[in-house]
């Protein structure tokens, strides 16, 4: 029995992974964002807190459309990150496990932060 030739490479581009699979990376890939950026927003929410004029200077920046966008990008890390950790608590507790149910949660927790972001930024905005 001859085993099959193994692949020289990946194809990496033509991969193309399933929509939990995505989900679980932007899990990751938002919980990074948000640990980076915890630093810099409490430094800028700390001046805040200080005196008059530093929260002038903060609501100046703030009122930059490029910062607003980031805020927003922000926005959607914290709830994409909050959503799915609370769809893999599930998934631990051995809730959602089947296929379709797994693929359907997936999806929730991808529209459900978007929709979130579009409605809470457009109300913050």
């Amino acid at each position: 029995m001859s085993a099959k030739p193994r692949p020289v490479f990946l194809e990496i581009p033509n991969i193309r992974l399933p929509i939990p699979g995505i989900v679980s990376i932007l899990h990751r890939i938002s919980g990074v964002v948000l640990f980076i950026a915890l630093p810099v927003l409490l430094y800028l929410l700390s001046g805040t807190l200080s005196q008059q004029s530093d929260f002038e200077a903060y609501r100046a920046f703030v009122s930059n459309p490029l910062v607003k966008l980031a805020l927003i990008g922000l926005l959607w890390a914290y709830l994409h990150h909050s959503l799915a950790g609370i769809r893999f608590l599930l998934l631990d507790a051995h809730k959602g496990l089947e296929l379709n149910t797994a693929r359907n949660t997936a999806k929730l927790v991808f529209v459900a932060a978007l929709v979130l972001t579009v409605v809470i930024g457009a109300l913050l905005w």
